[in-house]
């Protein structure tokens, strides 16, 4: 399905946009291009010295904002796949620039869905957040809106063979401004600042992510959301993991965080599926292409009074995996 194929990524110089990039370039060769869109022209030159396009023939770099309609028309012509990572993410900041977050997040998103249709891209995958079940924050608001417009998208695509489907994940182990990475700034001051003991969190790698948003564009019929089986961890055993002999100082929860986050709600589940390594949520009324997939892999729909919570998951990072994970995925010569 790669062969002489246009994938373009926005948000793409972000840290599973890279890695998106990486895997692609990689595992599938025989692609046509690569464009990277995104409004940061320094992390645009710097992921070039990385990707330099006199190496790899697909990459393109185009400089482009998804509040802009025009530059994202002119960016999706004769595109096949779309992969949309461009968003406001950061909790505080949303907090305290809220039009901005809803301009991006929001009326980005619905930008981006009418280029898709009016250049007849074949698929399209949307990156989500825990933080969009059952919001508490702007953040986490705009991107469940933003899962909703992804997913009606179906019912408006008329005789277009067009795909929309979403991904849902937890924190992404490393990425840019998560915890780890200023955990690992912090212990050399020799404290560690926790905003709750208490607080848990779903934990996916780099490398879970990126297979998660390859499955969903591979796999989904449209409009499905799924959500990948992952373990969570405490914040007080990464801060363990990281600096066992630092200090941990409780500095209290920052406006609009959770102690812990969802990814199903009880609500969710009337239309939540296992699939095995995944869950998915179908919208209420499922696009007839939706059914007749749900009616011949008869997947099992989850019990009554099912939520997937990072607090009461099943499966949890340890000090000593999460050490593991470190080592092996960010810092490989990470020692305490």
């Amino acid at each position: 399905m790669y062969k002489d194929k246009t994938i373009l990524i926005t948000g793409g110089t972000g840290s599973l946009g890279k890695a998106l990039t990486s895997y692609l370039l990689n595992n599938h060769p025989e692609l046509k291009k690569l464009i990277i869109f995104s409004r940061d022209e320094q992390k645009q030159f710097q992921m070039a010295q990385e990707f330099p396009p006199s190496e790899y023939k697909q990459m393109r770099y185009f400089i482009g904002d998804v509040r802009d309609k025009e530059r994202l028309a002119r960016a999706f012509q004769q595109v096949d796949y779309v992969i949309h990572a461009a968003a406001m993410k950061h909790v505080h900041i949303a907090e305290y620039n809220p039009e901005e977050c809803i301009r991006t997040n929001v009326d980005g998103a619905q930008n981006v869905i009418n280029a898709c249709l009016n250049a007849n891209v074949q698929r399209v995958v949307a990156l989500s957040t825990d933080k969009a079940c059952a919001p508490v924050n702007l953040y986490g608001a705009t991107k469940l809106t933003s899962d909703k417009l992804f997913i009606a998208a179906n019912n408006i695509k008329g005789w277009n063979p067009i795909r929309f489907s979403v991904v849902r994940y937890g924190n992404v182990m490393g990425s840019n401004g998560s915890v780890i990475p200023f955990f690992m700034k912090k212990r050399m001051e020799g404290a560690l600042p926790i905003t709750n003991p208490e607080m848990t969190r779903f934990n996916i790698t780099l490398e879970g992510g990126v297979d998660m948003v390859i499955y969903a564009l591979e796999h989904a019929v449209g409009g499905e959301l799924f959500v990948p089986k992952i373990p969570s961890y405490r914040i007080l055993d990464v801060a363990e993991a990281i600096g066992p002999e630092c200090e941990k100082r409780v500095i209290g929860v920052r406006p609009g965080e959770k102690i812990h986050e969802e990814m199903i709600t009880e609500s969710d589940a009337f239309n939540t599926y296992d699939f095995g390594k995944y869950y998915v949520i179908v919208p209420t009324v499922p696009p007839q292409k939706l059914k007749e997939h749900l009616n011949m892999e008869k997947p099992a729909k989850v019990p009554g009074g099912f939520r997937y919570n990072s607090g009461e998951n099943s499966n949890w990072e340890t000090v000593e995996t999460l050490r593991e994970l470190i080592k092996e995925h960010l810092y490989p010569d990470f020692n305490v």
